[in-house]
């Protein structure tokens, strides 16, 4: 029998980033799929903003980026002409943008870097068994060969898709329902008129189509077939799909070179809590829904972000098991929540039948796309940077925070930084840090500057090895040090709203555990010790 911290059951891209978290955190695991090679179809195209934030925590980002399309806009047409425009670039984060990367790329990508740490995925292994004890979990993998392997787990972790053998094992309910619409998906060359870093959504008499850009002439279309069959549907022809594109697209459009061809159903399922004891599950093993939107990977990723530097606290005995296990369904599950909800909504619009109800959403659609709130609030969906965990145990909220500034459980955005001698970074750069963060603000003037170096190292004696220190003074502070950090254009200040002597702690994955305000070491310690293992 072999032992590991983590085993890591699924090698999509929930898993593999799954693996390049723990990695990061200083965690060894192993990570085996039963499928004998890594898909190469395109699958999930889009990877939004938040994702490519925290993937930015692993030296990535710039690196999906460059294999990507950043996409501009999305636009909505009906009855021939384009109807709403949204857009879909923000100045909020360095990623602003939705990626259209297909899926294969994802998982080749993510797979290289953990190849370079050392990780190999194992393909054509199989989970047969779990046998859940209080210390551990007996984990029995079967590979394609017959061979038998018995793996000793400190924390086993389903990734596995929407027929999650772990989530079988763990015989956790998996509610939900289908859809009653068939789809079809093509990967096809489109000649004409569409903009390679743009979206479309036609809203036609018959059904809704759906085109996105994947590179080159390569387009992802999808569209509604209606009512759904009782048997599966099988994989549309090349006409078929063409006749779809020529009746509810634009006029000039020719396709070509089908890459992949498939039919399906929509499921929205989920699990009410995302495992117990020592085996859990993420992404499509804990819930699936329409693909409008694009959000589901970004989900499952993120899913794995968070569980990532809770199960790292854990096995390396800086972090208290119980709470932080609690934590990951808190947290996870509502974002989950919302994003079925959400995307079921967009689902039902776009496949309206009755023509009144048609003739109602074509006019409301631009109206509602006119005020610039709305789409905002559309666009911070999308990116994911709405994302809170305000309600979590692990965010505690002090007094004295100013209303519509950062709270605990927010997440922590980007700003410009600069060294007085001109030196330049950002704050996502100085927290590629598998530690807690204590970002600790002066007043302007500089104020309390020391009072706060002298919290911080008390807080960093009382956890080791947990939490590392992060000076920003405001952009007009006289000079400290040469290694102090200045606020260069008054980002942070801004969304932090209070000038005060103050002490941001920020999570590994990039959200506000707790801000206090002054010099005070003991709120910081007692709330760090809620969740962390302190020294005496």
């Amino acid at each position: 029998m072999t032992s590991l911290p983590i085993l890591v059951v699924g090698a999509g891209p929930v898993g593999l980033t799954l693996a390049a978290a723990l990695r990061f955190q200083g965690v060894d695991c192993r990570i085996v799929d039963k499928a004998p090679a890594a898909t190469t179809t395109s699958k999930a195209l889009v990877v939004w903003c938040r994702s490519l934030e925290l993937l930015d925590r692993l030296g990535l980002a710039t690196t999906f980026v460059a294999h990507g399309i950043a996409g501009k806009a999305g636009n909505i047409h009906a009855n021939g002409s384009r109807i709403a425009r949204i857009e879909l670039a923000s100045d909020e984060s360095p990623y602003g943008f939705p990626l259209l990367l297909p899926q294969s790329e994802t998982e080749k990508l993510l797979g290289d870097h953990l190849a370079r740490q050392g990780i190999a995925v194992e393909r054509s292994v199989e989970l047969v068994s779990l046998e859940e004890r209080p210390d551990r979990v007996v984990a029995t993998l079967r590979s394609a060969t017959g061979n038998v392997e018995r793996v000793d787990a400190s924390f086993v972790v389903g990734c596995d898709g929407a027929h999650s053998t772990v989530r079988h094992l763990l015989d956790l309910p998996f509610g939900g329902n289908a859809e009653p619409n068939d789809w079809l998906l093509a990967d096809i060359d489109i000649a004409g008129d569409l903009a390679r870093d743009e979206i479309n959504i036609f809203l036609a008499e018959d059904g809704v189509l759906a085109i996105f850009p994947t590179g080159g002439a390569r387009f992802r279309v999808i569209a509604d077939l209606g009512h759904a069959t009782e048997s599966p549907r099988p994989a549309p022809t090349l006409e078929a799909v063409a006749a779809i594109v020529a009746a509810r697209g634009p006029r000039g459009l020719s396709v070509s070179n089908p890459h992949w061809l498939s039919s399906f159903r929509i499921h929205e399922r989920k699990v009410s809590t995302y495992g117990r004891g020592r085996v859990y599950v993420a992404g499509d093993a804990a819930h699936i829904h329409s693909p409008a939107g694009g959000q589901g990977m970004n989900t499952g990723m993120q899913d794995a972000f968070n569980l990532a530097w809770k199960l790292a606290a854990i096995v390396h005995g800086r972090g208290r098991a119980e709470p932080l296990l609690a934590s990951y369904t808190i947290e996870r599950s509502p974002v989950a929540e919302s994003v079925l909800a959400n995307a079921g909504r967009l689902t039902a619009v776009a496949t309206l039948r009755h023509p009144l109800a048609q003739w109602l959403r074509n006019h409301v659609v631009p109206i509602v796309a006119s005020f610039g709130f709305a789409r905002d609030r559309l666009r911070e969906e999308w990116l994911e940077t709405g994302i809170s965990y305000r309600t979590s145990p692990l965010s505690a909220h002090g007094p004295h925070v100013p209303h519509g500034t950062l709270a605990a459980g927010d997440r922590l955005p980007d700003a410009p930084l600069a060294r007085p001698d001109g030196e330049t970074t950002s704050l996502f750069a100085i927290l590629r840090d598998p530690r807690h963060a204590l970002l600790l603000v002066p007043a302007a003037d500089g104020t309390g500057a020391d009072d706060l170096l002298r919290v911080a190292a008390e807080v960093e004696r009382r956890f080791p090895g947990a939490v590392t220190t992060r000076l920003i003074v405001a952009r007009d502070t006289p000079t400290l040090a040469p290694s102090v950090w200045r606020d260069a254009t008054g980002r942070l200040a801004a969304k932090l709203g209070h000038a005060g002597p103050q002490i941001v702690v920020v999570r590994p994955d990039g959200y506000l555990a707790q801000r206090t305000f002054g010099a005070d070491a003991a709120a910081v310690i007692r709330h760090l010790g809620t969740y962390l293992v302190a020294s005496t």
